[in-house]
């Protein structure tokens, strides 16, 4: 049975919400990143960068990212396009949510991530919620 480690608010709840679309069993492990569970060294086994989300494979390999996670459980669930020009596009949308729209709101809401000046955190989070704003523009046209 496949294992989602996941937090709500995270990016891993794309994964989740995938999981659930497919109606599949699964067990679903929620993460405290506030308490840092997601450091402890059992989890640091499953994904060294002590990141969500993480999905424990039937066979207990673990595979890691979204850019490869949600990808995979399309596929198994046939919840994924197989025209090759159609998956190349849901590969860049994902690519496009990990790439640009991820990190900016990670800018506003995690700026000690960016650098450990804590006077520039200010500007981080203006630059990172102009790109987020910009980015759910992009969103919306698509």
């Amino acid at each position: 049975m496949l294992t989602l480690f996941y937090a709500p608010g995270a990016c891993s709840m794309a994964s989740h919400i995938v999981l659930e679309e497919s109606g599949e069993k699964y067990d679903a492990k929620r993460m405290d990143l506030a308490k840092g569970e997601q450091r402890t060294p059992q989890y640091m086994k499953i994904h060294p960068l002590g990141r969500v989300p993480a999905l424990k494979l039937d066979d207990g390999s673990p595979l890691t990212e979204n850019t490869a996670i949600l990808p995979y459980l399309g596929k198994r669930f046939g919840l994924w396009p197989s025209d090759p020009l159609k998956e190349a596009k849901a590969l860049s949308v994902v690519g496009f949510f990990a790439s640009s729209v991820h990190p900016a709101n990670a800018h506003v809401a995690r700026p000690e991530r960016y650098t450990e000046d804590k006077s520039a955190f200010p500007g981080l989070q203006a630059m990172g919620k102009r790109s987020f704003h910009e980015y759910l523009k992009q969103i919306d046209a698509m």
